[in-house]
């Protein structure tokens, strides 16, 4: 039993040994530490030109809803809907036959109100001039007052009715009332319409056409700014990215600013007008508006790929004598794959652009002698 007990703490022993002198001999030759290849890039200084995009919808800057002010049966479609319409072609006719009979009538009993008129005036005359002469009643010189007052009276009903009935005729035709496009027709020939209560169709102008889109309240300088900005037929403050992706070939200006921002939302509508004769734009799409923004002074653009974020905080290293420092930067807006930096970098510095994710505060460096991976602007 106690020889096994020897034998046992010799072997341990003996493992005990071989490991030491193992650990005695130090790290493996491919454990030692080399320098990091990296590409690197110089900071230069440029202006700094980026867009700001707001969702926006194109709304016409005339839009009348086109009702029937008379009822009656539709005679007649005078238009090619969808198409452009001038001002005053005639669009609807309402059946004309009753309102053209009233119209009649009320010109004649116009016509019997002056005749009863006149007739009232000289009766008043003659009884006026009898009375003087003491051969006519008061009673006589009040009737013929009355009857004078009373014709008077009449001919105003009369004539209001004519106006009435003029009126009624006049609204069963019906007139574009600007230049503009005509939309689908909400009644076909032979329908009967109400007055005041049927819609016949819409009418929008085209060009100039507008484009509505709100900003931030603390947007609200930078805007009053712009609005006083002359902009030139070839200037792209404002510009138009429509929903195929594509850029509208003319640039916009401000209009105006809403009188008030929203209180629920704390956003200010801004409304623009583009030119737009061709009629690529329609009432009631959507586009994104893109503003053109412009610093006054130069900044440094870099590769977007050549900052990493650490808590919120955003870094690039600077490369000075072979060895990788952070730096903290201030980065502002994206530019494609480039990113504008507001602060942190001055020119001619030298930063990496690709190796970063391998790289620690303080890491050695070489330049890698592979083709670097080229970023687009």
């Amino acid at each position: 039993m106690d020889m096994n007990k020897n034998l046992l703490s010799g072997a341990f022993l003996l493992v005990g040994l071989a490991i030491l002198a193992f650990s005695c001999k130090g790290p493996a030759p491919n454990m030692q530490a080399t320098n990091v290849p990296v590409n690197l890039q110089k900071v230069n200084f440029e202006d700094a030109v980026y867009h700001s995009f707001y969702p926006g919808n194109v709304v016409a800057l005339d839009e009348v809803e086109i009702s029937s002010e008379v009822s009656g049966f539709i005679t007649d479609i005078s238009f090619q809907e969808g198409q452009l319409v001038r001002k005053g072609q005639k669009l609807y006719e309402i059946e004309q036959s009753k309102y053209a009979a009233s119209n009649a009538q009320a010109e004649a009993n116009v016509k019997i109100a002056k005749a009863n008129l006149e007739k009232a005036k000289n009766d008043a005359k003659r009884y006026s001039e009898l009375g003087q002469r003491g051969m006519a009643t008061q009673q006589k010189l009040e009737y013929s007052a009355t009857d004078l007052e009373n014709a008077e009276n009449q001919l105003a009903v009369a004539e209001a009715e004519l106006l009435r009935a003029k009126t009624d005729l006049r609204h069963a035709t019906i007139y574009a009332p600007f230049d503009g496009t005509i939309g689908i027709s909400l009644v076909k020939k032979g329908a009967f319409v109400t007055g005041g209560q049927t819609r016949l169709n819409t009418i929008s102008s085209n060009d100039p056409i507008a484009v509505d889109f709100v900003i931030s309240e603390k947007e609200i300088n930078r805007f009053l700014e712009l609005e006083k900005r002359k902009v030139s037929k070839t200037d792209s403050l404002f510009t138009i990215v429509l929903p195929d992706g594509s850029v509208y070939n003319h640039p916009g200006k401000i209009l105006f600013l809403d009188r008030a921002v929203d209180r629920q939302t704390g956003t200010l509508k801004v409304r623009l007008t583009f030119p737009n004769g061709q009629r690529g734009l329609r009432a009631g799409m959507s586009c994104n508006i893109r503003v053109e923004n412009k610093n006054a002074s130069k900044l440094p653009v870099i590769p977007q790929k050549s900052v990493t974020e650490q808590m919120g905080e955003f870094f690039v290293y600077v490369v000075s004598q072979d060895t990788a420092r952070q730096r903290k930067i201030k980065p502002g807006p994206v530019i494609g794959h480039n990113i504008v930096i507001y602060d942190g970098l001055s020119e001619g510095e030298d930063i990496v652009v690709d190796g970063v994710q391998k790289l620690r505060d303080g890491s050695a460096v070489v330049i890698n002698t592979e083709k670097p991976t080229a970023s687009a602007k």
